[in-house]
C-alpha cells in the first residue's frame, strides 16, 4: 500500500482506516515537528520546502554583511567600505576549514537519521556542538593575534589597513558564537528543519540593521560599530538554535549533561568534513591572491570590488542553498538505501540550482549599476563595481551546478576525491592563472575571468566522477527500482 501523507487540519474517517496509524502518527509529528521525510514522497516539492527557507536563511545572514557595508559606506566613506569590504576573503580563509567540520556533521546526521540509528544521532549532535565550541574559540586567537600581519601580506591599501585589523579583531572575538549557530542550523538542515532557523535569521537580522544604524549614526562609531553589531546579533541567532535543539523531540535533542567528545563520532566528522574544510580554505586561498592583486590597483577598486562581490554573494547562497539540500537528500536517502532518489535528488537539484542561479544572474546584470550605488557614492568605484558583476554574473549559475554535484558526492560518502578535483580544477587553475596570464596582462577583466573558466573545468571533473559512480552501482540502482515496482 502507498503512503499517504496526512495532516492534522486533514483528517477523515475514510483516510484513517486507509492509513496504517503509525504512519499516520508519523506524518502529524512531522508537520509539528517541522521536520521533512526526505526518503519518501515527491522530490521536487520536498527539496523546495527544504531549500526555499535556507535560501531566506542564508539571504538574511548575508545581510548582515551587507548592512555593514551599506551603512559604512552611506555614512563613513568609501575607506571605511574599502576597510571591511577587504576582509572578506581573509575571514573564509581562516574560518572554512571548521565550517567545512560542520558539513561533516550534517552528513552523518543525515545518514544516521535516514538508518534510524539514534544513539548515533544523539552521539554526533553532542561532539559537533563542543568541537563548534572550541574551533571557535581556536579561531578567535588566531584572528585577533594575526588580523595585522596578515592583512599587510595581502597588500592590504596603507589607508584602509587598520580599520580592517580593527574590524577582523572584534569579529573573530564573537566566533565562538558564529561556530555554534553554524553547527546547530547543519545539524537542523540534517534532519530537514529548515523553516525555524530562517525565523531567527529574520529576528536577528533586524536587530543587526537596527544596532549598525545606532553605533554608527548615535554613538559616531565606524567599522567597530559594524562588527560589535554582527556579534550581538548573531548572539541572538545561536542561542534560539541551541534553545532549538534542547527542547527537540528526537535523537537530536540537546542537553549540556551529555555534551562531550565521542572519539569515533568526531573521527567520522573530520574524515568528511575536513577535506571539505580544506578544500574551502584552499578556495578562499585563491581568492585571497585575486584580493591581493585587486588591492593593488587602489582603494576605490577595492571599494566597488567589495560591493559586487556582496551583491554576487546573495547570489550565491541561493544557489548554495540547493547543495545544502542535495546533500541532505542524497545523505538521507543512501544511509537508507533508497539509490533511486539518490540520482532523481541530484537531477532536481542541478535542474533548480540552474533556474535559480540564472535567473538572478539576469537581474544582477540588468540592475548592476542601481545595485553597487546602494553601498557607495563615487562614481569611479561604482563602475568598479559594475565591471566585476558583468565579468562573474554572466556565468555564475555554473558555480552552483559545480557546487549541488559536490553535495551529492559528499552525499554517497566521497570525501577526499571531490577535495582533490575542486583544488585541480579551481585553485590550481586560478592561481596558475594569476602568475602566468594575468602577470602579463594585468587588468580586471582578465583577473576576473578565472572565475568562469575554473567553474566549467570543475564541473566537468565532478560530472565524470559522478558518472563513474552511477556505472559501478548500476545493479543497485535497478534492483532498488524493481523494488519500487514490485512495490
Amino acid at each position: 500500500m502507498s503512503e499517504t501523507r496526512v495532516y492534522c487540519s486533514k483528517v477523515t474517517y475514510h483516510t484513517l482506516f486507509q492509513c496504517d496509524l503509525d504512519v499516520l502518527m508519523s506524518n502529524i509529528r512531522s508537520a509539528k515537528n517541522y521536520n521533512i521525510d526526505m526518503c519518501t514522497g515527491s522530490l521536487p516539492k520536498k527539496m523546495l520546502l527544504f531549500a526555499l527557507p535556507l535560501i531566506f536563511s542564508s539571504v538574511l545572514q548575508l545581510l548582515f554583511n551587507a548592512a555593514d557595508l551599506i551603512v559604512v559606506g552611506r555614512c563613513v566613506g568609501d575607506e571605511a567600505l574599502a576597510a571591511v569590504g577587504s576582509t572578506g576573503a581573509l575571514i573564509n580563509l581562516l574560518t572554512n576549514l571548521f565550517i567545512g567540520l560542520s558539513v561533516g556533521a550534517n552528513v552523518l546526521v543525515a545518514r544516521y537519521t535516514g538508518a534510524g540509528r539514534d544513539k548515533d544521532v544523539e552521539e554526533t549532535v553532542h561532539t559537533a556542538l563542543l568541537t563548534s565550541v572550541i574551533s571557535g574559540v581556536l579561531l578567535a586567537c588566531v584572528g585577533v593575534v594575526f588580523a595585522t600581519p596578515l592583512l599587510a601580506k595581502m597588500d592590504t591599501p596603507t589607508e584602509v589597513l587598520d580599520g580592517a585589523a580593527l574590524y577582523i579583531r572584534i569579529y573573530f572575538i564573537g566566533m565562538p558564537i558564529m561556530m555554534l549557530y553554524n553547527f546547530g542550523s547543519a545539524i537542523l538542515r540534517a534532519i530537514g528543519d529548515t523553516r525555524r532557523p530562517l525565523y531567527y535569521l529574520a529576528f536577528a537580522g533586524c536587530v543587526n540593521v537596527l544596532l549598525n544604524l545606532i553605533f554608527v549614526l548615535v554613538f559616531g562609531m565606524g567599522v567597530d560599530g559594524v562588527a560589535l553589531a554582527t556579534i550581538l546579533s548573531q548572539l541572538i541567532s545561536a542561542i534560539l538554535v541551541v534553545r532549538n535543539l534542547a527542547h527537540q523531540d528526537s535523537a537530536c535533542r540537546f542537553s549540556f549533561s551529555k555534551l562531550r567528545i565521542h572519539g569515533h563520532k568526531l573521527a567520522s566528522i573530520a574524515r568528511i568534513g575536513l577535506p571539505a574544510g580544506l578544500q574551502g580554505c584552499i578556495f578562499s586561498f585563491s581568492n585571497v591572491l585575486i584580493q591581493s592583486s585587486i588591492n593593488s590597483f587602489g582603494k576605490l577598486a577595492v571599494s566597488g570590488n567589495s560591493a559586487g562581490v556582496n551583491i554576487e554573494g546573495f547570489i550565491y547562497v541561493s544557489m548554495n542553498a540547493f547543495h545544502h539540500t542535495t546533500l541532505s537528500f542524497v545523505g538521507q536517502n543512501y544511509g537508507a538505501g533508497r539509490y533511486d532518489r539518490i540520482r532523481k535528488s541530484l537531477r532536481w537539484g542541478l535542474l533548480f540550482v540552474f533556474l535559480f542561479g540564472a535567473g538572478l544572474d539576469g537581474i544582477a546584470l540588468l540592475l548592476k549599476p542601481h545595485l553597487v550605488g546602494l553601498y557607495t557614492k563615487d562614481a569611479e568605484a561604482i563602475a568598479y563595481g559594475c565591471n566585476r558583476i558583468s565579468m562573474i554574473c554572466m556565468l555564475y549559475f555554473t558555480c552552483g551546478l559545480m557546487d549541488v554535484l559536490v553535495g551529492a558526492l559528499r552525499g554517497i560518502g566521497f570525501s577526499l576525491l571531490p577535495t582533490f578535483t575542486s583544488l585541480l580544477g579551481v585553485c590550481g587553475f586560478r592561481i596558475t592563472w594569476i602568475y602566468t596570464y594575468f602577470s602579463t596582462h594585468r587588468s580586471l577583466k582578465v583577473l576576473y575571468a578565472s572565475y568562469p573558466i575554473s567553474w566549467c573545468i570543475t564541473i566537468v571533473l565532478h560530472g565524470t566522477i559522478y558518472l563513474v559512480w552511477l556505472y559501478k552501482n548500476r545493479e543497485r540502482f535497478r534492483h532498488t527500482e524493481l523494488s519500487d515496482a514490485s512495490a
